[in-house]
């Protein structure tokens, strides 16, 4: 075991995009579990949009990082000391890790994990909370049915991905948004979706109409912004929009951009609602078997896109914001 624990620290607010600066890399002694405590070693750091709005001083749905704390982040690490019985050493498990290499729990947010049943970056990917939001966000938010037509943005990203091969599971017709040529084949070629829209390069109101005539039933947004501006004139009666995130938003320097369509939503008498995937933590052990079994079945596949480095945790994060992640981005700690 190493004598010193990489940590990454918020070193400032970011102001739009997140700046070298706005980090600190720091050297500091390896914690010692106390009563009760576990002391894991980090493997896998999950990456995710949410980490954006973390870092902003603003009312959420969670405190947000404090100036020189560890950046927050779910992981997946294996335990190499224990005086819980609850845990014990060479157990792998999923929780708030932090960015860090090394961290000392009591077990409390600690779910443990078998590599035995999946690789380990699995529970960080369809397995885990990205699995778990497109699970809740699709059958329980947006209560996709049979037979509807469903358009997913951010589909080649790590939620969006997974909501269209759920949605085609539960024999919905499905539409993803994505840019670029490579990512839109990927969701044809790899992932079953009916069609894809390349909006770098396709008119975007133009290819919702082609690909939905009848228009939409379902729309499952990742990205906000004028997307949402040109999806809501096209839903149908009755139709549903999850608001899982707005990636393209986050690193407004200037207000949010809101829906200027919203009227749309009483023309349609369409209903969009905003969801935060712990509320269905009571859920999650039915939802991940369920899924379990689809992978099983050859149903559900999984991209992940994994990088290396605790030292590149400031450069990788950024892939999120430039689209050059293809499904879920992970950091492999060591090298």
């Amino acid at each position: 075991m190493s004598e010193t624990n990489t940590q990454v620290r918020l070193a400032a607010r970011p102001v739009g995009r997140p700046k070298p600066e706005d980090w600190s890399i720091e050297q500091v002694a390896v914690p010692q579990p106390g009563a009760n405590e576990f002391l894991a070693k980090v493997i896998y750091i999950s990456l995710d949009p949410a980490m954006r709005g973390w870092m902003n001083d603003v009312k959420s749905y969670i405190e947000p990082v404090g100036i020189n704390e560890v950046m927050r982040a779910g992981g997946i690490a294996e335990i190499i000391e224990s005086n819980n019985p609850e845990f014990a050493v060479g157990d792998h498990v999923y929780c708030m890790t932090g960015v860090q290499q090394y961290f000392v729990s009591d077990g409390a947010d600690a779910q443990k994990v078998d590599p035995n049943i999946a690789p380990l970056v699995k529970y960080l990917g369809v397995l885990g909370m990205t699995g778990m939001t497109a699970y809740f966000g699709l059958l329980d938010v947006a209560e996709a049915k049979e037979g509807e037509t469903v358009v997913v943005s951010g589909a080649a990203g790590a939620v969006g991905s997974i909501v269209g091969q759920i949605a085609k599971i539960k024999g919905c017709r499905v539409v993803g948004i994505a840019g670029g040529e490579k990512k839109c084949q990927l969701l044809i070629d790899e992932l079953d979706f009916d069609a894809a829209i390349d909006y770098k390069s396709e008119d975007l109101r133009k290819a919702l109409r082609q690909h939905c005539p009848k228009g939409i039933d379902v729309f499952f947004d990742n990205v906000g912004g004028e997307t949402l501006n040109t999806v809501l004139p096209q839903m149908r009666r009755h139709g549903r929009i999850a608001i899982c995130g707005a990636i393209s938003q986050y690193n407004n320097t200037e207000a949010v951009q809101g829906p200027s369509n919203y009227m749309s939503l009483l023309v349609s008498r369409s209903r969009m609602e905003g969801f935060v995937v712990f509320d269905y933590a009571q859920q999650f052990g039915a939802a991940m078997q369920e899924m379990a079994g689809w992978m099983a079945a050859g149903q559900l596949n999984s991209k992940e896109h994994i990088e290396k480095g605790i030292e590149n945790f400031p450069d990788v994060l950024l892939k999120l914001f430039d689209g050059g992640n293809f499904g879920k981005l992970i950091l492999q700690v060591d090298e």
